[in-house]
């Protein structure tokens, strides 16, 4: 069997707007361009991974669109989280933007020396080492920065020949560039700064310092993409090392928030993914791989207005040529939870969808052929619900998964069917001697009203009622494989340890581990702890029925060693559900096995349809003879 190629989404900003941010970014662009904001700053605030760096990227094109060769916007687009830090936040920023005013000069048909003359002078004015010497030692006092420390940044050098006028000559000559002849043609400079929330709090104060030698110059202006909280925080951070007080009685007065209102005249929050939002985000994330682009295209364009007119998902409607039935249910499917865990968050859906095609990816290459419904079904229990999740592996190691599975779908509505055992099969799989694993079949009674029982928390039953239910499957390979991702041993608690290595050893599929268990170490075994390993084994066959072959000869081999746990090692035979049972399972009985071992038998038939596998139990229970 081909697996396919594994295919995730990438964290990098994304290049096509599946959410209408673009109303976001077009309100961001006409405040930019409203003269009588100018100049000024805006914050975008969101949490990371809200959108923030793909709302600049609209930004930008939205800024581009407006442009003309006659009225140009120059965006700038920078990130102070990418600074090197050997050369200092203030001057990266401010480089930044002169380099970008420089390209625009060389592309100027004047190219006039008054232009170069005042670049020239601007660059010379940042003496980078005191610059740096002043963040180190005085940056900030949380109000704004005094003139005079502020003229030691832009200080020429000492002997240097231009006039010394510090902050006040800086920002004459800015402006007196910006409003040169070689940039007439600019309307407005626009400084896009991302990830500053992502910074130390040095960097994110000296960045901001930087902002503020620009700020009284027209024709300049800021966008912040950041999480507001956070750069406060930062903030604050730097503001503790002045000794002043740490805490304000009115939240309004609080130095960082004013210090930071100077700069940011207004924010623009980026919402949060609604409920649909979040449905139409999964929807249009699987889409994006398989659907042509003009079919895509359709597809946001009716999401995008179903948010505009608060519809539902199911407004969205068929697009000609566009299959998405399984897109549609996996969508709803999973918006509820998370939703809820992941708080509209869109990096952290891309991260459980990329979380989960890794998973499926390694659980197809190691053999597991579960469905992927079922797959993203155990991944929302571990990613988003990690106590509960620990709680399935424990119940699992203890081998009372199917029980506690059984009983808690019943609580959430999902009721039992009869075990009427397993369909007949086909002579050619009998013959081959494998079987396709079975569930039980899907066909739904009707259903009780659920009665909480107290042994599950509501998190646990709700999750139970997402689709597919899991009575009947084997899904050993799945969580043995999960248990490794999570570091997690998995280990039965209440069997005592001086039995856990024979029981390892006797439910193992080597046949030399299952011989180095010898009849020595089975004829020392006390009657208590025979019974504790024969519950053991008859728990581990029901949870994980693939153990069957070795625990069914486990079983046999203890009670013909020690007939006095017959009862028990019928106990531990009839814990294997009946539709799991194999073919060569009954093949291991022998005429001389005791009547509770033998009557084992009897029961299963009495539970199989008519197939090969009952054929099996017949067989066995006719071979009278002498073993």
């Amino acid at each position: 069997m081909t697996t396919p190629a594994l295919s995730l989404w990438s964290d990098d900003p994304a290049r096509i707007d599946l959410l209408s941010f673009d109303a976001v970014a077009q309100t961001v662009a006409d405040a930019l361009l409203d003269e009588a904001l100018d100049p000024v700053a805006l914050g975008l605030s969101g949490s990371w991974g809200s959108g923030k760096t793909t709302v600049l990227g609209l930004v930008a094109q939205e800024l581009v669109r407006r442009t003309t060769p006659e009225n140009k916007v120059l965006v700038v687009q920078t990130d102070p989280w990418r600074y090197d830090p050997a050369t200092g936040a203030k001057e990266s920023l401010i480089a930044e933007v002169l380099a970008a005013l420089g390209a625009e000069i060389n592309q100027s048909e004047t190219k006039t020396e008054k232009a170069k003359s005042l670049l020239m002078r601007l660059g010379k004015r940042i003496d980078w080492a005191k610059a740096i010497k002043l963040a180190a030692t005085s940056s900030l006092t949380l109000q704004i920065p005094d003139f005079d420390k502020l003229v030691e940044l832009v200080k020429p050098k000492e002997g240097d020949e231009e006039s010394v006028r510090g902050l006040e000559a800086f920002r004459d000559e800015f402006a007196e560039l910006i409003d040169s002849d070689d940039l007439k043609h600019v309307r407005a400079v626009v400084v896009l700064v991302d990830d500053l929330d992502r910074c130390l709090p040095e960097t994110v104060v000296e960045s901001l310092e930087a902002m503020r030698l620009f700020l009284a110059v027209p024709k300049m202006s800021f966008v912040i993409a950041a999480d507001e909280d956070r750069v406060a925080d930062a903030i604050r951070t730097r503001f503790k090392s002045t000794g002043r007080p740490e805490e304000s009685d009115d939240e309004q007065q609080d130095p960082a928030t004013l210090y930071l209102h100077k700069i940011v005249q207004t924010t623009i929050p980026l919402p949060a993914l609604s409920h649909f939002d979040t449905q139409a985000y999964l929807l249009l994330l699987q889409m994006q791989g398989n659907a042509e682009q003009d079919h895509l295209a359709t597809l946001i364009e009716r999401c995008a207005q179903v948010r505009r007119d608060g519809g539902t998902i199911d407004d969205i409607g068929d697009i000609t040529g566009l299959a998405m039935a399984d897109e549609l249910a996996f969508a709803a499917r999973l918006t509820p939870l998370l939703y809820e865990k992941l708080h509209g968050n869109p990096r952290y859906i891309k991260r459980f969808l990329n979380d989960l095609h890794v998973r499926q990816s390694v659980a197809s290459r190691r053999g597991i052929s579960l469905n992927p419904a079922v797959v993203a079904k155990l991944m929302t229990l571990e990613a988003l619900m990690k106590p509960e999740f620990k709680l399935l592996l424990d119940w699992f190691a203890k081998g009372e998964m199917r029980d506690h599975l059984e009983r808690l779908e019943e609580e959430a509505g999902r009721p039992a069917q009869p075990d009427t055992g397993r369909q007949d099969e086909p002579d050619d799989v009998a013959e081959s001697g494998t079987q396709p694993r079975r569930s039980t079949s899907t066909r739904r009674t009707r259903a009780a009203t659920p009665v909480a029982s107290g042994l599950f928390s509501q998190a646990m039953v709700r999750w139970a009622k997402l689709a597919p239910p899991l009575r009947g499957l084997d899904l050993s390979p799945y969580l043995t494989l999960a248990a490794t991702f999570a570091g997690v041993t998995l280990i039965d608690d209440s069997l005592p340890e001086r039995l856990r290595d024979i029981a390892a050893n006797l439910l193992s599929e080597s046949r030399r581990e299952q011989a180095s268990v010898t009849d020595a170490e089975l004829d020392e075994l006390g009657d208590g702890d025979a019974t504790d390993l024969l519950r053991h084994i008859g728990r581990t066959m029901r949870d994980q029925p693939t153990k069957q072959k070795g625990g069914v000869n486990a079983i046999l081999r203890i009670a013909r060693r020690r007939p006095s746990v017959a009862a028990s090692a019928r106990d531990a035979l009839l814990m294997l559900p009946p539709s799991e049972i194999t073919i060569a399972t009954p093949m291991q009985f022998k005429a001389d096995d005791s009547t509770p071992v033998r009557g084992v038998l009897t029961t299963w038939k009495g539970k199989l349809l008519d197939g090969q596998v009952k054929r099996a139990v017949d067989s066995a229970l006719g071979n009278r003879g002498t073993a």
